[in-house]
């Protein structure tokens, strides 16, 4: 499970947050390509626009569910 005290720091406010388990596999990049972006210089994933459809959000809870290291977190759960 993602702990908010690890998420990185360049996820933009809002429900959901990537935390520093993440392992760089592109899984949420390639399923939810709107909201979420690389780091290049670190090498992991954030959150770069939080979901602002039902679609972005059904999108984004699936590249939490598929996250191979849980590194994906939601505040609202």
């Amino acid at each position: 499970m993602a702990d908010k005290a690890n998420r990185y720091g360049e996820n933009v406010t809002g429900l959901f947050f990537v935390d520093n388990n993440c392992i760089d596999c592109d899984l949420c990049r390639e399923t939810a390509p709107s909201n979420f972006t690389r780091q290049d210089d670190g090498g992991y994933s954030f959150v770069y626009k939080q979901p602002t459809t039902p679609e972005e959000e059904e999108l984004c809870k699936q590249a939490m569910e598929g996250c191979p290291v849980e590194a994906i977190g939601n505040d609202g759960v």
